[in-house]
């Protein structure tokens, strides 16, 4: 799949790059007086079978049987090119009327959306799962509009921990190390993957800052990237399983999170931290596995990473109450649940989240949903998010490799975080 799995590149970075030169307005009035918005989304498919574009064209069919002077065109965009399609057209003054992308807080932060209170009914915007609306909040206003979400687990490969002779999921980190050993006296090849690479270093980091305590931000959104907790994570990882050699013969900080699962799905890893979507991989490749909660310092974690793709509306083209009667249409249970069961993803709406609960088809699924309530979400709220995420790519994986730093690494982007913030606050 392309679908976009954590936040990359944001509004304003890809505002930067050249505008196409076939931009039109959005938002026009047809004929006999109705409305017609522009609506931008992201492509979760990874083939014509399977795109996005036919879950919208069926529920737009289905939205203008009911809201006949209402028509809506939605441009389907791949991951890689979509957030720059909507920075472009914001940046000529064209923007679409909705975005179903990856960042809202730049354009938020400009002025440029509706907030959902504006836009939804009291029912609809009630329904969003609270721990993933609070990660669509700017300075306490709802602005981004959360479409989907995943959280993460640590995924065990069942014929490697009987061959190991390793009998349950671990639920610590001695526990982890425990069974890592063993693994590798097994001769497995990667007895835990680390994915400390460009791709999503920024998850990986964070996963195991929550499993130690810590995390980005602390309750007030304060940055605490360098934390105690933080330093005793990584401290942690280099000296107990990258020093040990048990992430296998890779270099964890080149490694990406594709590889890690690629390598799962042969049959070559013991235990990763996956997401929802591996459980599928996996089964295609005919590997077993169990899913656990994070192991934390002395017993399970208690919270994992939650991972939210978002909606938004722009004030542009003024036409708030038609986004409004189209936004509620797309929230509906039934709407949530056809896009969310197609990928194997996450609903972000409480009704949406207990049908899926009680549907056996889909229990594969209700231990990753079980743990969205208290999820963690990156502080995607803040503007300077896209500049700390680049810098844990570029930097953190070195901290677990041998004569690696950890606490002076992340003081170093624990300050750049501080200062891009505080920069956005005043500019």
């Amino acid at each position: 799949m392309q679908r976009r799995r954590f936040l990359g590149l944001t509004a304003a970075g890809a505002a930067t790059a050249a505008l196409a030169p076939t931009l039109t307005a959005c938002g026009s009035s047809g004929p006999g007086g109705s409305k017609k918005l522009k609506l931008i989304a992201a492509d979760y498919g990874d083939n014509s079978a399977n795109s996005s574009k036919k879950y919208w064209d069926n529920l737009v069919r289905a939205f203008q049987e009911k809201h006949s002077k209402i028509k809506v065109d939605v441009e389907v965009y791949s991951w890689t090119e979509v957030d720059k399609k909507v920075a472009d057209l914001v940046k000529a003054g064209k923007a679409p009327d909705m975005a179903q992308i990856g960042a809202y807080a730049d354009f938020a932060a400009a002025g440029k959306l509706y907030s959902a209170d504006q836009l939804l009914t009291i029912p609809t915007q009630a329904d969003f799962i609270t721990s993933i609306e609070k990660a669509g909040e700017v300075q306490r206003v709802q602005y981004g509009m959360p479409w989907v979400s995943s959280t993460r687990m640590l995924f065990c490969n069942k014929k490697l921990f009987a061959k190991a002779g390793i009998a349950t999921p671990p639920e610590s980190w001695d526990d982890l190390q425990a069974a890592a050993l063993k693994l590798k006296a097994a001769d497995v090849k990667i007895p835990f993957g680390l994915p400390l690479g460009p791709e999503e270093a920024p998850a990986e980091t964070m996963l195991w800052f929550l499993s130690a305590g810590g995390g980005y931000t602390d309750a007030n959104g304060a940055y605490t990237i360098a934390r105690r907790e933080n330093v005793d994570a990584l401290l942690w990882l280099k000296d107990q399983l990258v020093g040990k050699g048990l992430v296998g013969p890779g270099n964890p900080a080149r490694t990406n999170r594709q590889e890690v699962f690629d390598a799962f799905c042969r049959g070559e890893v013991g235990m990763l931290n996956g997401h929802p979507t591996l459980m599928q991989q996996a089964r295609e490749k005919g590997v077993e596995f169990i899913t656990a909660p994070l192991p934390g310092v002395k017993g399970k974690a208690k919270s994992t990473m939650g991972v939210a793709d978002w909606m938004m509306a722009f004030k542009q083209n003024g036409n708030r109450d038609q986004i409004g009667t189209f936004l509620d249409f797309v929230y509906s249970t039934k709407n949530v649940l056809e896009f969310t069961g197609q990928y194997d993803l996450l609903p972000v709406t409480s009704s949406a989240s207990r049908k899926m609960a009680g549907d056996s088809s889909r229990q594969n699924l209700l231990p990753f949903l079980q743990q969205l309530e208290n999820a963690e979400f990156y502080p995607a709220d803040k503007t300077s998010w896209a500049a700390v995420s680049k810098a844990i790519k570029e930097k953190i994986g070195s901290t677990v490799l041998q004569g690696g730093d950890p606490g002076s690494v992340l003081g170093e982007i624990e300050r750049e975080a501080t200062a891009t913030e505080n920069a956005g606050r005043t500019s």
